[in-house]
């Protein structure tokens, strides 16, 4: 088509000496800008002429400078293409269409008079749009995302990009050039979401457009069998958020039970659970939020609602931490804490932050150690305070426990309450056998006293004499 168009124009122009034509392929996206190159090797033109073949002129500039502007080409008196002037020195008399539409699409022609020699270029624009139907998809539902280029190049190759990566042939199915478009058809997922990309070449050249795929569900968590990280006694919140707007009916919380399908157990809200927000103030949002994390908590939940009479679910696994001590036989005076996950598939790294405290309560972040025990001596005052196991995967940190030292004090001081009453008793204990050697000694002084009286019969009988006289005076002078 375009070289029997060019051929027209060089028919046209025979007459004309060094009449000339070429003919370029050019791709835009609609609503973007596009250029439609012309260039020629005379750079003091006296006419220059854009028209769109079957459309009339688009713009022309006559050698007097007077410009003109096809009356479709000028919206609310903006003019929507122009033809830059300082270009005009370096032979290029390219023109610029901004915020191009499908129906701009088609063939151009730029014709360039200078010195009764005349310049022909041939432009074919074709204008590259991608939609979505619906606008506003619901996950699980079906969804087409469709390529469509005006005018169509037919024999031209398609591809599909997601998220800046090729998409699967199961997935897109791409035009071979015989239809009009290209066609992706789908039963919305997750996955999908994100900017679909379709790439068009043709005889060497290459366009693509984009456009953005939302999908309106459960939008917290993203994706199924996302897991959630709580240490033991802390409070945790299990996500369930549907898009804003999106208000479900009859939202319910399960939790599943281990086995090769999963089965539900009673629903929630248990005793320890509660909502997580309002109702009224955000009634898409359907958390729930576990007051008081136990070890008989650790499993599977599945968060449901129903949707436009269609019932989404998102399934989460709740992940619990806990510390582990324990006194190693061969480091007296040590405790080595552990830090245990129910699940540590996704952990790759664990680290220990020392947290203390000053007299007005500020925290200090003192030191940091990598793995996944610790040892520490419990009555080190630089071990008081609080020592925190922080878990990290390949995203960034999951979360965290925290071990408080005094509790460790504590059992460090009643040790040391029982040597000291230990030692005390010792001591009294000492002091009463010192007592009962005096008292032992003092008998034995006596005993070896009465041994020496013993030995002189007569000398006793003297002092038992003088013992009865004094005894005797005594009873006479009280009855006197």
């Amino acid at each position: 088509m375009m070289s029997l168009v060019c051929f027209t124009f060089v028919f046209m122009t025979f007459l004309m000496t060094g009449a000339h034509c070429d003919e370029t392929e050019v791709f835009a996206e609609a609503g973007a800008p596009a250029e439609l190159l012309c260039k020629s090797t005379d750079n003091t033109p006296s006419t220059i002429i854009w028209t769109k073949v079957n459309k009339g002129t688009v713009w022309r500039k006559l050698k007097s400078g007077l410009q003109y502007w096809g009356s479709s080409w000028t919206q609310k008196g903006i003019q929507r293409v122009q033809c830059p002037h300082p270009q005009f020195e370096r032979g290029d008399y390219s023109l610029l269409i901004n915020n191009v539409r499908q129906d701009d699409g088609g063939l151009y022609s730029c014709s360039v008079e200078a010195g009764g020699r005349v310049t022909k270029n041939l432009v074919m624009l074709r204008i590259i749009t991608v939609s979505i139907s619906p606008s506003e998809p619901i996950l699980g539902r079906d969804v087409s995302v469709t390529c469509d280029v005006t005018p169509w190049p037919y024999g031209a190759s398609v591809r599909w990009m997601l998220n800046d990566s090729p998409v699967s042939s199961e997935t897109a199915v791409a035009s071979d050039g015989v239809s009009s478009n290209s066609i992706v058809r789908k039963k919305l997922a997750t996955r999908l979401s994100g900017n679909w990309t379709c790439v068009v070449s043709y005889k060497g050249k290459e366009g693509r457009a984009s456009a953005n795929l939302t999908v309106r569900g459960i939008i917290q968590p993203p994706t199924d069998n996302t897991k959630v990280y709580a240490a033991v006694g802390s409070s945790v919140t299990l996500p369930c958020i549907f898009s804003p707007g999106l208000i479900p009916s009859s939202p319910a919380w399960e939790k599943l039970q281990p086995g090769s399908l999963f089965k539900p157990s009673p629903s929630l809200p248990l005793p320890s659970f509660s909502p997580s927000s309002p109702s009224s103030q955000n009634p898409w949002d359907k958390s729930t939020t576990l007051n008081e994390v136990g070890l008989k908590d650790v499993g599977k939940y599945r968060c449901s609602g129903t949707i436009q009479g269609q019932k989404l679910t998102r399934d989460m696994q709740l992940v619990i931490a806990k510390i582990e001590s324990s006194v190693p036989s061969k480091r007296k005076g040590y405790v080595t804490v552990t830090c245990q996950l129910s699940d540590d598939k996704d952990v790759t790294n664990y680290e220990w932050v020392h947290v203390s405290y000053d007299v007005n309560g500020t925290q200090s972040f003192e030191s940091i150690q990598t793995g996944k025990t610790l040892s520490i001596s419990p009555v080190s005052e630089e071990n008081r305070g609080a020592w925190v196991c922080r878990f990290s995967g390949k995203e960034g940190i999951l979360g965290n426990i925290t071990y408080h030292v005094q509790t460790m004090s504590g059992l460090s001081g009643q040790e040391s309450t029982g040597f000291s009453h230990n030692t005390t008793a010792l001591v009294g204990l000492s002091l009463l056998l010192l007592f009962l050697l005096l008292v032992v000694a003092q008998m034995y002084k006596n005993h070896q006293r009465r041994k020496r009286v013993f030995a002189y019969p007569a000398l006793e009988t003297i002092v038992h004499t003088i013992a009865n006289e004094r005894e005797e005076r005594e009873r006479n002078q009280v009855k006197q």
